[in-house]
């Protein structure tokens, strides 16, 4: 993989490597967070612009948002809308809430944000139902079709997963719960952190098949503009996902 430069640091020409998908938004943020606190990054400067991200990392869009989020929470970096994204004083104290990719050590971790997200979840979906408008509906439609292609495809789908989460968050109009989404990243998705699909008593395929048909429930209802519905539906999907992996992982 391409080694993540400091701002100070010129890219040197290297053959392409094979990267580590889940390993992206981590480097971006540990690269930025180390321009800011050795100073070649200062408060009030301006970070540059998505496009000039994502070409000096080689990444895609979504995954320079997501690092951006990331550093957005840890009270590094302010977007100002229609402006830029610009470095801000240090704080004297950490965030009170913060999640960080160590705290998804175990499965008994996944399980407990499993339950912060049925609470969370379920309601966003309630809201999307009453909501949405034909864009966010063609958005979480296009999600789960990019899953059951990729379910069909031998791939974990964990990207689409979260996809269809995101795309029902902003569906609510509330801007918080899809901050709050771009936050956690596909961390969230407990494929991410454990293998559930392939060590699943059904297979792998039946398995994300379940789930891909649980997705469709929310989806169907917040298209019906049933708010009970959609939210009774999410509940029951992220509370099927913490069984199955208290299943899969009996430890937890």
């Amino acid at each position: 993989m391409n080694s993540v430069k400091t701002l100070g640091e010129e890219a040197a020409a290297e053959p392409p490597r094979a990267r580590r998908p889940r390993g992206l938004v981590p480097e971006i943020v540990a690269s930025l967070e180390t321009d800011i606190r050795e100073g070649r990054l200062v408060p009030g400067q301006k970070l540059p612009t998505e496009s000039e991200l994502v070409g000096r990392f080689d990444v895609s869009r979504t995954v320079v948002r997501e690092a951006i989020s990331r550093l957005q929470a840890s009270g590094l970096v302010e977007t100002r809308h229609g402006i830029g994204t610009f470095v801000m004083a240090p704080r004297a104290v950490e965030p009170i809430f913060r999640i960080a990719p160590e705290d998804f050590a175990t499965a008994s971790d996944v399980i407990e944000l499993l339950e912060l997200r049925i609470s969370l979840e379920s309601e966003a979906a309630a809201l999307a139902a009453q909501r949405r408008s034909g864009e966010s509906l063609a958005a979480m439609a296009a999600a789960l079709a990019g899953f059951n292609v990729a379910i069909h495809a031998d791939s974990d789908a964990v990207p689409s997963d979260f996809l269809f989460h995101m795309e029902v968050a902003r569906a609510t109009g509330n801007r918080h719960f899809a901050d709050l989404m771009t936050y956690l990243g596909t961390m969230i998705i407990p494929r991410t952190r454990l293998k559930t699909a392939a060590s699943a008593p059904e297979g792998r395929l039946p398995y994300l098949e379940r789930v891909h048909h649980e997705h469709e429930n929310i989806l169907d209802a917040i298209r019906r503009q049933d708010p009970e519905a959609a939210r009774a539906a999410m509940r029951t999907h992220l509370s099927n996902s913490r069984e199955r992996l208290r299943r899969a992982q009996p430890e937890a």
